[in-house]
């Protein structure tokens, strides 16, 4: 049973304020939706009447920060027993949604292309990049007033026996001297079905397809080690200072197309890579037709590491990748715009296709 919630206004003589009947149920859904933080959590909506593939309509559908879909449902005035068997329903039909179809949805939300992209409404909401994979994880939410005894049973035993990622989230609804309030409870404690839901559905998707081309490198020049106009310059990106720098750069292969981003600055080169990853040490690139040694150019930079302890096993080296620019622009110019792709690693392939998108019209490439 859910916690009873008792409000008092205590700005003289107590008086309990006693709850009262929401005048329009269609309110209490644009109220969440214009606030779905008050379920508990940062959700971005994604749709709203969305239509599903046998013709009936979820009342509001969201996703979170890992990926994962809410499916939120108000009871209106079907009987309780109706209403959860048609958040299963429903249930059963976002499990099988693709990326594409979650991007689709979005996309007929956002009023004919008014609004910003998902990946750009995502970042904004979450404060970073949308997770390769969507719908890793989903949640059935019952949104009601009451509960009969027999509910609450059935939700129960789903949730707790099954791992039904199910649960049902009371509103009270009061009005005291002009004013309006709403106060939640939940059925069933949140990580009750949190567990179920990391491990019903579709936990195991597989990420998004990747071209078998393109790859993100970050060119961290905030390390006073590398310096983006050499790069730019003599046609290379490099990365080291440990195995776990290097390593990824190293995978790389000849022919791979890069995207280079400079850390806390944007993207600002696209290239073809001509060569595989050397240390710098010993790594030669084609400089105006000619093969020079790295260590023999005009550097800005030392791509140099220097550690208390050099025999401790570790690969300290920087490595370098030669690349032929197809098109670059200065730091000043990078591009930086929520939603693009980032990450920790010095490169790893490039899957999100609203960041290949953007790229590609950024730097003008077919």
């Amino acid at each position: 049973m859910p916690v009873q919630i008792g409000l008092w206004r205590v700005d003289g003589t107590p008086v309990r304020v006693r709850p009262a009947r929401m005048p329009l149920e269609e309110r209490l859904e644009e109220i969440i939706e214009s606030d779905p933080a008050m379920l508990g959590q940062d959700l971005l909506i994604i749709g709203r009447q969305v239509v599903t593939s046998f013709g009936s309509r979820i009342d509001l559908v969201a996703v979170d920060v890992d990926g994962g879909l809410h499916v939120l449902e108000l009871k209106r005035d079907r009987t309780p027993r109706e209403v959860v068997a048609q958040v299963l329903d429903y249930g059963s039909w976002v499990q099988g949604l693709t990326d594409d179809d979650i991007r689709g949805i979005y996309n007929t939300y956002r009023r004919g292309g008014d609004g910003p992209e998902f990946d750009e409404a995502f970042a904004e909401v979450f404060g970073t990049t949308a997770p390769e994979a969507l719908n890793t994880s989903h949640k059935l939410t019952v949104v009601a007033s009451e509960m009969d005894d027999a509910t609450e049973r059935l939700v129960t035993y789903l949730a707790t026996g099954y791992d039904v990622p199910i649960n049902v989230m009371f509103f009270d609804y009061y009005e005291d001297d002009g004013r309006s309030y709403l106060a939640r409870t939940w059925m069933l404690d949140q990580n009750t079905t949190a567990a179920g839901a990391s491990r019903t559905g579709t936990a195991a998707r597989k990420q998004h397809p990747w071209n078998g081309q393109d790859w993100y490198v970050s060119f961290g020049e905030e390390e006073s080690s590398r310096n983006w106009d050499d790069a730019r310059r003599y046609g290379f990106v490099s990365a080291g200072g440990g195995k776990w720098f290097s390593r990824t750069l190293r995978q790389v292969p000849v022919g791979g197309r890069i995207f280079a981003y400079i850390p806390k600055t944007g993207y600002v080169g696209v290239g073809e890579v001509v060569g595989e990853a050397q240390p710098a040490d010993e790594a030669v690139l084609t400089v105006r037709d000619s093969t020079v040694p790295f260590r023999s150019l005009d550097l800005h930079g030392p791509y140099r590491h220097h550690t208390s302890d050099p025999k401790d096993g570790e690969d300290y080296r920087e490595w370098v990748l030669p690349v032929r620019w197809l098109a670059t622009v200065d730091r000043d110019e990078a591009l930086s715009k929520q939603g693009l792709f980032a990450n920790q690693h010095s490169a790893c392939k490039l899957r999100h296709q609203f960041t290949i998108d953007t790229l590609a019209q950024f730097f003008d490439l077919d």
